[in-house]
Parts: C-alpha cells; structure tokens; sequence
C-alpha cells in the first residue's frame, strides 16, 4: 500500500521540475485533487512524511530537503536493501490502515448525525445496512427520499475536499436523492444539502471535478466572508447551507 501523501509530493514535484515548501507541495495537490485526505492539518501530516522517509531512507528516499521545510526529488537516489524496504513498506502499511479506519469512524458518525437531525425534523430515517449506494433512507408526507452523506473536516486552508464515486452520479435510486455535505469546522458544524440534479449541473458547469485516476468526483467547499462556494467563486451555494427543507 503506498503513502498518499508522498505520492501526491512525487506528482507534484516531478511536475513543479523545482524545489518548492511544503505547504506548496500540499495546496497544489489539493487543488489537483491528487490527495485525498479529511485530516485538519494536511500540509503538516505532508511535511511529517517527507521528513520522516528522508530520515528513514537516507539516500534512498525520493526527496532530498533543499532548504528549510523545502524539497525537491532527489536526484541521485539509491537503491536500498529489500529487507530494510519491507520494513518501511510494512510501517506505511499500517499507518494507511489505522487511517483508513480513523476515516470510517468519521463517515459512519456523519451517518448517525444526519439521520438525528432528519428524525428531529419528522422524517422516518434509517442507516442503510447493506452498502446499496446511499446512506440513508427517508420518508415524509408518502414520498421516498434516498441520501448520501459525506462528512469532512476543514483543512489547513480552509477548504473542505469530498469525494463522491461516479456510480453514484449514474445509478438510479428509488425516491428523490440528495447529498449531504457535513462541514466540521473548529467551532460549529453545518450541512450543505444539495439534490442530485443540482450536483448533476454542477458536474456539467465544471464546479464538480471528475478525477480520473481514482474514478471519483471531487467536491471542494470553500466558506469565504460568510459565503460558501462550490468549486470556486462562480458557484455560492448558500441557499442550500442548513436548508433542509428542500428535502421535500
């Protein structure tokens, strides 16, 4: 299993053919939609793991540092033993592992919080218990909804990166869909709930980025001077943050 975030560092770099900071490295792979992360801190977690695969590696790490928190590719890397390379692989292992499980506990608490406030305002919701798609199943008034919810915390730029898979832009689903968008911030949590044809049209008008390499839509929500974009300042949303009467 490879480290998302040195990955990331080695598109980037390969890319920028200069040494560039960190923090850098991780905008510009945020922008890209080539990391994936939901952790607060990205741009330290990225200079944790360039240091630390230095640290470990040696000569044999992909980056070498040019200046302080700067680096670059490194281009005089040697091949290190086997054994010590498994060792390395096996650590990144883990840690993919421990956050992959951390992120399913984030996901599967959204879920609970979602399908709260809908009881709270007179749905009949329920946690779906076979992974058909959506998340949750609703009802009110005789009509069917079907949600999907994804739930991030905001990065180090303010930013919250979703990811949605194409299955679930083609798939047709019983009742009227909507996806929620929980936005945990520092202080306050808030929810952009948006129907399925809106993220359709959105997807048409480029807000909505389709990253090919992991065969998922990318979803960047941006709160700016009280307003809240969808992919960049052409498309305030607002009208759809906590609004959730347009489950209806």
């Amino acid at each position: 299993m490879t480290n998302k975030f040195k990955t990331a560092a080695l598109q980037i770099l390969a890319e920028a053919t200069q040494p560039l900071h960190y923090k850098e490295i991780t905008r510009l792979a945020l922008e890209k939609g080539i990391l994936e992360t939901e952790g607060a801190t990205p741009d330290a977690s990225m200079n944790a793991q360039l240091i630390t695969d230095i640290n470990k590696k040696g000569k044999g790490s992909d980056f070498i540092k040019t200046a302080p928190a700067t680096y670059a590719l490194n281009p005089h890397k040697e091949v290190i033993e086997p054994k010590k390379h498994k060792k390395v692989l096996e650590e990144e292992a883990v840690e993919e592992e421990k956050i992959s499980i951390e992120t399913g506990f984030v996901g599967k608490a959204g879920e609970h919080l979602v399908c709260s406030e809908l009881l709270f305002k007179g749905y009949n919701a329920s946690i779906m218990s076979v992974d058909s798609g959506m998340d949750i199943i609703a009802t009110k008034n005789n009509k069917l909804f079907s949600i999907q919810v994804k739930t991030a915390n905001a990065n180090a730029f303010d930013t919250y990166n979703f990811d949605a898979r194409k299955v679930s832009f083609e798939k047709d689903y019983a009742g009227n869909t909507f996806y929620v968008f929980i936005l945990k911030g520092k202080t306050q949590t808030q929810f952009l709930i948006i129907p399925l044809h809106e993220m359709e049209k959105k997807v048409a008008e480029k807000a909505i980025i389709y990253v090919q390499s992991y065969k998922k839509y990318r979803v960047k929500i941006d709160i700016r001077e009280g307003k809240i974009f969808l992919g960049n300042r052409h498309h305030e949303m607002n009208y759809y943050l906590n609004n959730w009467e347009v489950i209806k």
